[in-house]
């Protein structure tokens, strides 16, 4: 693409800085890991919208030993020259101005994700120091900022230390923004390598053609990402160590109107559907219009090729969109223009016309897809596979039905089971206990004003290798689906859980971590909202109790034991809990039920691809690829891979 004139001209300012560090939940939703990591999305994204419209193809992302971060683009750098109302340069507008940029119109970005425009800003406001260096016209600029205190005590966030300064000269285009957050907001929260990787791998699969590199300059770990293929890699990606029904996925890409639309799917001989949205590079993990047009255009043209080629009779009636969703992982990437999400989580979308133009361009590109003779057996193999899920669909609906008529809260399976809470308000909690022992201390040690409890007698059936009838038909997760109220899959109703909390507990062992994958997969798998919406937590036992005389501390991991013995002294006792039942209900009470006093990890998605990738690896059939997870990633002592990849503390 050849390269438009970009200068400061082109920012358009909307308004000025506020106070972000007044409210910085309003601007990166929180001054924990995610809100810290933020920033570094917002400086990376900026890089991206370089590059997904076209100037350059390199992102080097690095983390500095300091806790500051790099951020390293060879697109066509941000304007340095001065801004012809607000007489600063386009730099400084850009860092030091809330809602400045040149994203606001379409003319030198067809496609941008930074939409909202505070993200150099927000970043810069909420950092120590940021400097930022640009290289443009042959020439290297740099220009510092930083916050500080004054005499009296007030806060300057994001200040130049100076004007932007010409410092040499330079073949290369792009931008150079290095970062430390400040700690006063973050405290000692440390930028994570796994966590910035699982998102570099993500945008180099959705820009066909992007080599985005992250090194870690304190463990001198580095990874680099490069996909030629794009989504149809990460399509193929994500259903590695799952079996196939066509080798390689079916991809099509389509441009209109400035609308562009690339889909890649695959099948495998699972269950569930796995659909994964983007729209200018950002998750819509809530889906949006984008995923309501593929789908009825997908219905449509798959049950069209059925009846032209005689694979429905006549008689029989159209498959319906869950039957042709089972087994089904399909990534749509969308790039348009005035996107509106519902909402500032920036994770569901609005526009109506993207219903339109994803609806149309799937019909058409698809049909032909289909109608290519060297397609025929994917689409033969796409309309058996919904054929028998139509089949189990009816099986289903009468498993649910049953199960309806039978689990309901107040129906004879769950008396015995469930201790319900005495409020009647949706403030209360759940917790799922491991084991009739466990159980009855929890009972017993509740506070039943609040708490309801409701203990497995058996180990859940594994949803990730059942259909959705075999799982109906297990008696553990009936008196769970019974005991939440929501029903599971398309039944599924937020609106009807009947707690604000559902609490996994059980032991500090191997079996119990396999009980809360086996609960995790479950809701991951058929009742994903109740995650999404921040509903489900893991509670932690302790594994040890240190005691001597009137002292009594409960440690929780093995790295703070020694701590812990040290504070009680010499003739100190160690009691290690093996499991929930060894502790009487006062004991549980104190250590893992008192709201007061107890430790949970509240369960949520940041990266939902690689939740996937982790359901199917822990959870699959595929043995040898989960022995070597294991081998090198789980630690049952406390806390197992399955948590980390899922939790927010």
């Amino acid at each position: 693409m050849s390269e438009k004139k970009y200068d400061a001209k082109d920012i358009v300012v909307l308004e000025g800085l506020d106070a972000v560090r007044l409210r910085p939940g309003m601007y990166i939703g929180t001054t924990g890991s995610k809100g810290m990591h933020h920033l570094l999305w917002e400086i990376v994204d900026n890089a991206i919208d370089e590059i997904s419209n076209g100037f350059g193809d390199t992102i080097t992302i690095t983390l500095n030993k300091d806790n500051s971060a790099t951020v390293d683009d060879n697109g066509r750098g941000i304007p340095v020259d001065e801004h012809p109302t607000l007489h600063k340069s386009g730099v400084e507008v850009v860092y030091t101005t809330l809602h400045a940029g040149g994203k606001f119109n379409t003319e030198n970005y067809k496609f941008s994700g930074g939409l909202h425009g505070v993200g150099a800003s927000v970043t810069n406001a909420l950092s120590k120091w940021c400097n930022v260096t640009v290289y443009k016209g042959g020439k290297e600029y740099f220009i510092g900022f930083h916050s500080y205190k004054d005499e009296n005590g007030k806060m300057h966030s994001g200040v130049p230390v100076e004007p932007i300064k010409m410092v040499g000269k330079t073949n290369r285009t792009g931008t150079q923004v290095t970062f430390l957050p400040d700690s006063e907001m973050f405290g000692n929260i440390r930028f994570n390598f796994d966590t910035i990787c699982s998102r570099a791998r993500e945008l180099a699969f959705l820009n066909k053609g992007l080599k985005i590199k992250v090194v870690d300059n304190n463990t001198e770990k580095e990874e680099f990402f490069h996909f030629e293929g794009g989504i149809a890699d990460f399509a193929q990606y994500l259903v590695e160590g799952k079996s196939k029904l066509f080798n390689r996925p079916v991809y099509f890409e389509a441009e209109e109107n400035n609308f562009n639309l690339q889909v890649a799917f695959i099948y495998t001989d699972g269950y569930t559907e796995n659909s994964f949205s983007f729209v200018n590079n950002i998750p819509t993990v809530e889906g949006g219009t984008h995923e309501t047009g593929f789908r009825t255009a997908f219905t449509k043209v798959m049950n069209e090729y059925a009846r032209n080629n005689s694979m429905l009779k006549d008689k029989e009636p159209n498959l319906m969109g869950e039957d042709f969703r089972e087994g089904l992982t399909v990534i749509l990437n969308v790039k348009m223009n005035n996107v509106q999400f519902e909402g500032q989580t920036k994770t569901k979308l609005g526009n109506p016309e993207a219903k339109t133009m994803v609806e149309s361009l799937t019909s058409k590109y698809l049909s032909q897809i289909m109608q290519d003779k060297k397609n025929t057996t994917i689409a033969e193999i796409i309309i058996n596979k919904a054929k028998g899920a139509a089949k189990v669909r009816e099986a289903a609906k009468k498993a649910k039905e049953l199960t309806r008529a039978k689990n309901s809260a107040e129906n004879f399976n769950l008396v015995g089971k469930l201790a319900a809470a005495t409020s009647r308000s949706k403030d209360v909690e759940l917790f799922i206990v491991e084991g009739d022992s466990a159980g009855g201390s929890a009972k017993q040690g509740r506070d039943r004003r609040f708490q309801a409890i409701l203990p497995l007698r058996g180990k859940p059936l594994n949803a990730e290798k059942k259909r959705i009838d075999q799982v109906l038909a297990n008696e553990e997760i009936r008196t769970i689906i019974s005991a939440l109220n929501t029903g599971i899959g398309e039944d599924f109703d937020i609106s009807s859980l009947r707690y604000n909390k559902v609490i996994i507990l059980s032991d500090a062992d191997v079996d119990g971590a396999h009980i809360r994958a086996i609960l995790l997969t479950f809701f991951f798998r058929y009742m994903r909202e109740l995650i999404n919406d921040g509903h489900v937590y893991i509670g932690l036992p302790p594994l040890y109790k240190v005691y001597k005389n009137n002292y009594t501390e409960y440690v929780y991991s093995d790295a703070e034991l020694p701590q812990a013995i040290a504070r009680a002294g010499r003739n100190y006792s160690l009691q290690r809990y093996k499991g929930l039942g060894e502790m009487n209900p006062e004991q549980l009470w104190e250590t893992t039920m008192d709201p007061e006093k107890r430790n949970l990890i509240q369960v949520t998605i940041e990266d939902a691809a690689e939740a996937e990738r982790m359901v199917t690896t822990l959870m699959g059939d595929d043995i040898e690829s989960r022995k070597k997870y294991i081998n090198e990633h789980a630690n049952f002592d406390r806390e197992d891979e399955f948590l980390k990849k899922y939790k927010k503390i």
